[in-house]
């Protein structure tokens, strides 16, 4: 039997928003501040995944933009499940367990505290012990977690571990990808 294939999840909370008088929660967009720190998030992103297979993003409009402003949905089938919009740990788990086998990269845009949830608890043996402080101190806007699973999505939380926890705001040029041996 062979060993299962090692697939990468990115978890991303969505940039910060603007709170426009009048504008009801699912429709507030970035604030300028959010458009900026979504696009740096993206750089360091790609600095890690050159590409993804699949992106779930939430319908609200604030994660619709940051995926766009990160620029990271090129050649991935992109969906927009509507019970990622304001999901908890167990629906967003619920998500990431549908996803076909054939997927090795994901990306999930999605809000705070479900995002940061689904981080922490994906954060097995071997996980990076300062990506996992971090996720416990704060989760902010346009942070993201880089998490390595070993075998299916839907086996989670099971056979996984925290490989990164990034701010982008807190680290201007993104690290270069570096080969694990």
């Amino acid at each position: 039997m062979s060993s299962a294939p090692s697939r990468t999840l990115v978890l991303l909370r969505h940039g910060k928003s603007a709170y426009p008088p009048g504008v009801p929660d699912h429709a507030r967009p970035l604030a300028d501040r959010g458009h900026r720190e979504a696009a740096l998030a993206g750089e360091h992103i790609r600095a890690r995944v050159d590409r993804f297979d699949l992106v779930l993003c939430s319908t609200s409009e604030r994660t619709r933009q940051t995926l766009a402003r990160a620029g990271l949905a090129a050649g991935a089938e992109v969906r927009y499940p509507d019970e990622l919009y304001g999901a908890e740990y167990d629906e967003i788990l619920d998500q990431i367990a549908a996803v076909p086998a054939s997927v090795t990269t994901l990306l999930v845009v999605g809000h705070f505290p479900g995002i940061a949830e689904v981080a922490e608890d994906l954060a097995g043996p071997g996980s990076d012990g300062a990506a996992l402080a971090g996720i416990e101190r704060k989760f902010p806007t346009s942070a993201f977690a880089v998490v390595t699973v070993t075998g299916p999505w839907s086996a989670l939380p099971a056979n996984s571990r925290l490989e990164a926890f990034t701010v982008p705001r807190d680290h201007p040029t993104p690290e270069p990808a570096t080969e694990e041996s």
